[in-house]
């Protein structure tokens, strides 16, 4: 089966930044039950830069896939977090190279002087925090949609 593509969907590839908390719950919606590798994550100090590949599902095409009968679909999207000063974990195993995590929010913590703190909550009470001196986050797609190997939509439960 061949992959789907967005001209299929009618939709140009995401591409958003978010300056504002209110901007980044957009981003957090979007990037809800993305998957990752553990090795996907790079901190470049250097560049003041902490970015994600992720394996995000599309939620902004969930419905009409359900509507058409067709299968559901994620897609490869870059999560890139600027202005970054330092990174901190807790519950997350990066040294084993393997694990696949899964993220489940995005938000500011905000501090003074549009400083802060991007939280990166991810399932099994993992938490990535960012110390930013101001907030700018960016979501671009970077490949053509592909069918979603479970070919479901994620569930959170009741």
């Amino acid at each position: 089966m061949a992959d789907a593509t967005f001209e299929e969907g009618g939709e140009a590839p995401l591409n958003l930044g978010a300056l504002t908390g209110d901007d980044l719950q957009v981003i957090s919606s979007l990037t809800q039950d993305a998957v990752f590798p553990a090795t996907e994550m790079r901190w470049q100090p250097g560049q003041n830069r902490f970015a994600l590949l992720l394996n995000r599902f599309r939620w902004e095409d969930s419905d009409a896939a359900e509507a058409r009968g067709r299968a559901y679909e994620r897609v490869q999207s870059l999560l890139v977090v600027n202005n970054v000063l330092s990174v901190s974990s807790q519950g997350v195993d990066r040294s084993d190279r393997d694990v696949i995590l899964s993220l489940l929010e995005v938000s500011f913590d905000p501090g003074e002087d549009g400083a802060g703190h991007v939280l990166l909550t991810l399932a099994g009470d993992g938490v990535l925090r960012l110390t930013v001196e101001a907030l700018e986050v960016s979501l671009r797609d970077v490949t053509r949609p592909y069918q979603a190997p479970s070919g479901k939509a994620p569930g959170h439960g009741d």
